[in-house]
């Protein structure tokens, strides 16, 4: 028999069931929000865009300037090699806006520079070179992380090409299929393509122009192969099937040579963040320690020369550990 619970502990048993109830509820808010975030992450950003614009034409211009290009695909920019940065990060921005980014951040360096050392003639070269610097490096990355996604992502956009060629669909329409059914940031810049060959572009200023806005140099093997092709004819759903297997066997190998080289990329974090971190320890335990002597000339030379030496020994460890292949 189930023993009679006691009225007393009537009051925490409903307790704990709202506890649980509340839990639960908490649970499934979560997972509703996450489907939702994971669901607006798989429609590339070309088609977000396209449900708002109804014109095909207009989609395309408003595309372009949101990669910082202007309405004929040119860059937009005097300064190509920013430029050419700003596209291939794929950051969606537009020049107006990074150049406000740039700027907000260039005061808020020189403020931080300003409150260190009280001289404007310090203070600003110091914020002008990293209102640089700083906007430099994080497109960098930004670019790098890109490229890698779209490097996972080619094998599989070359396979729905082969596919549908094979269905008897033409090039363009293959293209169309990968910019509608792929996510960011292939399916976008395969999307992009698609508007540019139905406003008249050829095919091959088409595939030359994706080949500049995502840098990657896997893709060159494409656009030769569909260069090729347009000009002296042949089987191109076998040839780019063979590049398919092609480019996961690169894949696959840079992912070796990557966790290979797990080890040296993680030492040189390590001795990168460690004269940091016993500098925050320092200054959290004595922090009379390095002011007394901060006003001191030297001492600015010697940080200076110290900062420069982890900058080289940084250099030197990241060309160790980058392998190109």
């Amino acid at each position: 028999m189930i023993p009679a619970i006691p009225q007393d502990m009537y009051p925490q048993i409903i307790l704990g069931l709202i506890g649980i109830a509340g839990f639960l509820l908490v649970e499934a808010l979560c997972l509703s929000i996450a489907n939702r975030a994971s669901y607006v992450r798989k429609v590339n950003a070309r088609l977000q865009v396209a449900s708002k614009v109804d014109d095909r034409q207009e989609l395309l211009v408003q595309l372009r300037r949101n990669r910082s290009l202007g309405a004929d695909g040119r860059f937009s920019l005097p300064v190509i090699w920013f430029n050419r940065l700003l596209l291939q990060s794929g950051a969606g921005i537009g020049v107006w806006r990074m150049a406000v980014y740039v700027l907000v951040f260039a005061a808020i360096a020189y403020a931080a520079v300003y409150r260190l050392d009280p001289d404007p003639l310090v203070a600003g070269p110091a914020a002008l070179l990293a209102s640089l610097l700083v906007p430099t490096a994080v497109l960098k990355f930004m670019c790098g992380r890109r490229r890698s996604k779209f490097e996972a992502q080619l094998p599989d956009a070359v396979d729905v090409v082969v596919r549908s060629l094979r269905a008897g669909h033409p090039l363009p329409v293959a293209i169309a299929m990968v910019g509608r059914e792929m996510p960011d940031p292939i399916g976008s810049e395969f999307g992009i393509t698609a508007d540019e060959l139905t406003y008249g572009l050829d095919l091959e200023t088409a595939m030359n122009n994706m080949s500049a806005r995502v840098g990657q140099d896997d893709f060159n093997l494409v656009v030769v192969a569909v260069s090729i092709q347009s000009k002296s004819g042949g089987n191109l759903s076998e040839v780019l099937g063979n590049l398919s297997r092609v480019l996961r066997a690169r894949f696959k190998m840079r992912r070796r040579v990557k966790a290979l080289s797990a080890e040296g990329r993680f030492s040189a974090l390590a001795l990168s963040a460690l004269p940091f971190g016993v500098l925050g320890a320092l200054m959290g335990i004595a922090p009379d320690y390095y002011s007394s002597v901060a006003h001191v000339p030297i001492v600015k030379t010697v940080l200076g020369c110290a900062l420069g030496f982890m900058a080289v020994g940084n250099v030197i460890m990241y060309r160790m550990v980058n392998f190109k292949l």
